[in-house]
């Protein structure tokens, strides 16, 4: 099998990460004897500043934590909800039947600093400001910039300099748009943060104390004040063409908090994979192994025609019963137990036939009556005006390049302590930077359907479905590996196929990331303008001729993608006293660290 790299190996820690810098911040974490939470956090934080093109503190943050401390896997959800003002006939009083992909309509509660803040809190050992110190430095005094950040702002620069003035104020320094591998600072966020840890400090006590007083200040104070106020004040241009003003409201902020929850599992072999609720896209990677337990993966060559057609058949059964009978599971009844059955993914299985599918397939579920017409009715396209407003979470071209969108992070300490974490929103391109703060909000809104009859349907309060979904697993019941993905839709099927990949393949962690991938679109879009892509299958140009003269034989509408071009995963692993990482060659990005 050929690799890019070596599996990297270590018995005091191990990171993984989409930017060498966050993961180069991880382990100095380690180094100083942070353990596995304390080094998450700091590379978090840090990812907030050297990929703000693809995360920001007004974003979200899903995380899978194993404690050795407490010996079970737990799930943060860092997914603010919709805010209270976002209501089906706010939305129909502006004339719009989707939410917007960018500006400050779509915006939710931000989720991601209370989130790190959480994990800091409840596993961590160290203070606030030791961890946040990283970010602090780098937006203060500089990083050097990846050649996409620039490619991202280049993309948007009409934009924020005609309508998006405190956007150009940051991110086009001098008015032009700052080159590759040059220092980029930003200032104004690094004094958000030593602002924030300044006053949450000032008032003493221990380090739970210091911490629980930054999340106050965050949601219930001046941090929250200042969104609120720019909210209300700034109308803002969109996709939509138009200008409008945020319903996100203090009162919003300050009536949430992140919280941790029971993982969903599912055992495959002798592995249990644990994944977020279905308030995320997670379970269908689930799904996806209950369905596949039927054939013999091992068997089938990882860049054949039978392993991608029957992995893809899988993928679009699976994501059809996303869009069926996902959503928050505070709003709706989830038939989780009836998704993961034998029984139901046995009949489930009888689908994937010889040739493509092409229509979207969801399950029948008694007592669930799913009406999934009004999606098709939002197939739209995506006009080069929209795409250049930064819309949407710009993961994958109609060639199959990755251009990013979310960050991913694994680690894994010393003690057995894991985390698996995917960052997002709260792009640089998602709406205007807040002058006082010096980031910008997210805009996971346009997640939700304007339709009420479907379980993804808005509701005040309610989170939207997320794509976000960080992956763990147990070995013979023991914590054994972290990873996980960038990529939106794409997350829960490149997550499956190194899944596949390390336990079925043999592969090795970077051997399973380096394998030739792929993805399909053949169900709706998660995000603005929601189109689908009927039995469309992407797959990357290293796969051979035979196996690309196959799948467009069996139906599939295929499109051959670079060479490089399917996903950014991360993992990490620990073998008894041994652990391993590896991380994406693609982009040239990400690394894995340890010793």
């Amino acid at each position: 099998m050929f690799t890019t790299r070596p599996e990297i190996l270590g018995t005091h820690g191990v990171v993984a990460a989409t930017h060498w810098l966050g993961a180069g911040v991880g382990m100095a974490v380690l180094e100083k004897g942070g353990n596995a939470f304390d080094a998450a956090v700091a590379t978090g934080f840090a990812l907030q500043v050297v990929e703000p093109h693809l995360n920001g503190p007004g974003g979200d943050m899903p995380a899978l934590v194993y404690s050795a401390r407490d010996d079970k896997v737990e799930v943060i959800c860092g997914q603010g909800p919709a805010p209270a003002g976002a209501t089906m006939d706010a939305f129909g009083d502006l004339g719009l039947d989707l939410i917007p992909g960018s500006g400050l309509l779509p915006a939710v509660v931000p989720g991601a600093f209370d989130a790190w803040c959480l994990m800091l809190q409840r596993y961590g050992t160290l203070a606030l400001s030791e961890v946040i110190s990283y970010a602090i430095g780098y937006a203060r005094d500089g990083y050097p910039l990846v050649p996409r950040v620039t490619a991202t702002i280049d993309t948007v620069r009409a934009l924020f300099e005609t309508e998006w003035p405190s956007s150009a104020a940051v991110y086009l320094p001098g008015g032009k748009v700052p080159a590759a591998g040059t220092i980029f600072r930003n200032p104004a966020l690094a004094d958000t943060y030593e602002r924030l840890v300044r006053e949450a400090e000032a008032g003493g006590g221990d380090r739970e104390r210091q911490i629980e007083r930054a999340r106050k200040i965050w949601a219930e104070g001046w941090i929250a004040e200042e969104i609120d106020r720019f909210c209300r004040e700034e109308a803002v241009m969109d996709v939509t063409g138009r200008r409008h003003r945020g319903l996100l409201t203090g009162a919003d902020m300050a009536g949430w908090r992140a919280r941790v929850e029971a993982p969903l599992t599912y055992d495959y072999r002798n592995y249990t994979v644990c994944k977020c609720g279905p308030w995320s896209q997670g379970p269908v990677l689930l799904q996806q192994l209950a369905l596949l337990r039927g054939f013999d993966i091992a068997a089938m060559d990882p860049t054949g025609g039978d392993f991608i057609h029957t992995v893809t058949e899988a993928a679009k059964l699976a994501f059809a019963d996303r869009e069926a009978y996902y959503g928050d599971p505070d709003f709706v009844e989830v038939p989780m137990a009836t998704l993961l059955s034998d029984e139901y993914n046995a009949a489930r299985r009888a689908l994937i036939g010889a040739a493509a599918s092409s229509e979207l397939r969801p399950g029948a579920v008694p007592g669930h009556s799913p009406d999934l017409s009004f999606q098709t009715a939002s197939d739209r396209a995506l006009s080069p005006a929209a795409e250049a407003m930064g819309v949407g979470e710009p993961t994958v071209s109609k060639s199959g390049v990755a251009r990013g969108d979310t960050v991913h992070l694994d680690i894994i300490d010393r003690h057995g302590n894991m985390v698996s974490a995917t960052p997002s929103g709260g792009w640089l391109q998602s709406s205007p930077v807040i002058p006082a703060l010096g980031f910008c909000l997210g805009n996971r809104g346009q997640m939700f359907w304007l339709d009420p009859g479907g379980p993804s349907a808005l509701a005040p309060g309610k989170r939207p479905r997320t794509t976000l979904s960080p992956s763990m697993a147990l070995r013979d019941g023991k914590p054994y590996l972290a990873f996980g993905t960038p990529g939106g839709d794409q997350q829960d099927q490149w997550s499956t196929l190194m899944f596949l990949h390390h336990v079925d393949h043999g592969h090795n962690l970077q051997e399973a990331i380096d394998c030739p991938a792929f993805h399909n679109e053949h169900f709706p879009s998660s995000f603005w303008p929601r189109g689908a892509k009927p039995a469309r299958l992407v797959v990357e140009g290293r796969m051979p001729a035979e196996t690309v003269a196959d799948l467009t034989a069996r139906g599939h509408d295929l499109v051959v993608g670079e060479a490089w071009s399917e996903g950014r995963l991360t993992g990490a692993a620990q073998d008894g006293g041994l652990l391993k990482a590896g991380a994406n060659p693609r982009g040239m990005q990400g690394y894995a660290v340890g010793r």
